[in-house]
């Protein structure tokens, strides 16, 4: 009898054992990104076809318009014709019943082909043909200069406040002792859970009552009095901080002051980079509070308010709205790839040791 062979298969190479499990991270992290990237791809498309583009029955996905030839001074329509066993792109000139003339665009010296059948089964051929004007065309119409500014001052105002603000008091008790401490840290916290709409009718009143609707107050200066996450994401962040800086700062005869802008906000960059990423997004976005403090101010409304204004007026050409929408998604990108950056530096040039 023979013997089986009963080595065991040697192992892969690591240099393969990598290559798999690197293709098969990349390929489920493009499964779990692909549902969220095709409404972003959706917009980009649609933000460049014309209305027709849009609504044409039987048009490509993409961008593109019904592919035409001029022949003799007249333009004709571009059809797909099956000829000799393949697909032929051949200009209709001349429409017939049972016969058609064409022409072929790529060698018109030749004069008309006739093919026989009927002309109106066959399937027209489309061009790419993207409308670069769509964003032109919203820019003028939106007039995004003014809700461009608007909404930068509105977000990188409350941005500042929020951040500086929230790091203060995040300072205050992660580094300091008091009566009460911990009971008011939990009822800071407690101010996330309560849901706005409880809070919205006596905020607004108090606004109404000092006389700040319709300015950009209301929407201002709460920033500069912290706000509970934002609190609670940079405490966090200190509290990792070894407090023998504090310490050896405090021998030299810094004060509180100084070791919080000397010692603690340059250690805690990588929490304010977080911190003022999520305010600015939000603020960028914030839709409800302008409506209701900015109303009958249309030259202070930011872009979200106006270009909800927009959509009312032009709902029914949904290319300009997605062209609109895309330029409004420029500036946050921008600013999110380069904070991202920031936020790699700081993590490596404030690393300590603990």
């Amino acid at each position: 009898m023979k013997k089986k062979n009963t080595e065991s298969r040697k192992p892969l190479p690591k240099k393969t054992r990598d290559l798999i499990s690197s293709t098969l991270l990349t390929g489920m992290t493009w499964g779990i990104l692909l549902p969220f990237l095709l409404p972003m791809a959706f917009g980009i498309v649609t933000a460049l076809k014309t209305e027709t583009q849009a609504s044409e029955i039987g048009a490509p996905w993409y961008p593109a318009s019904e592919a035409t030839y001029e022949y003799e001074g007249e333009v004709y329509d571009i059809y797909k014709v099956p000829m000799d066993g393949e697909v032929k792109e051949l200009a209709l000139a001349q429409k017939g019943r049972q016969e058609s003339q064409f022409v072929d665009p790529d060698n018109p010296e030749a004069g008309p082909i006739t093919w026989e059948g009927a002309w109106r089964s066959l399937e027209r051929s489309w061009e790419f043909d993207p409308q670069w004007s769509n964003f032109r065309s919203a820019w003028e119409t939106v007039n995004f200069p003014r809700l461009l500014w608007n909404t930068i001052k509105y977000a990188g105002i409350t941005t500042i406040g929020a951040v500086f603000s929230s790091a203060l008091v995040a300072y205050g008790f992660a580094r300091f002792s008091f009566p009460g401490k911990n009971i008011f840290f939990m009822l800071m916290l407690s101010t996330v859970i309560l849901p706005g709409a409880v809070t919205l009718i006596p905020t607004y009143f108090v606004f109404l009552q000092i006389g700040w609707v319709g300015t950009w107050l209301p929407l201002m200066v709460p920033a500069f009095f912290s706000w509970g996450t934002n609190v609670f994401l940079i405490r966090q962040f200190i509290m990792t901080i070894p407090i023998d800086l504090d310490e050896a700062a405090m021998l030299d005869g810094a004060s509180p002051l100084r070791i919080f802008f000397s010692i603690i906000l340059p250690q805690a960059v990588p929490a304010l980079t977080a911190v003022s990423l999520f305010h600015f997004f939000w603020a960028w976005n914030d839709f409800f509070n302008p409506l209701i403090y900015l109303t009958g101010n249309a030259d202070k409304y930011p872009i979200t308010v106006g270009l909800t204004a927009f959509n009312r007026l032009y709902s029914q050409q949904t290319n300009l709205i997605q062209a609109s929408a895309l330029i409004t998604a420029v500036i946050p990108v921008v600013i999110f790839f380069f904070a991202q950056r920031i936020f790699m530096q700081g993590v490596v040039i404030t690393g300590v040791e603990k």
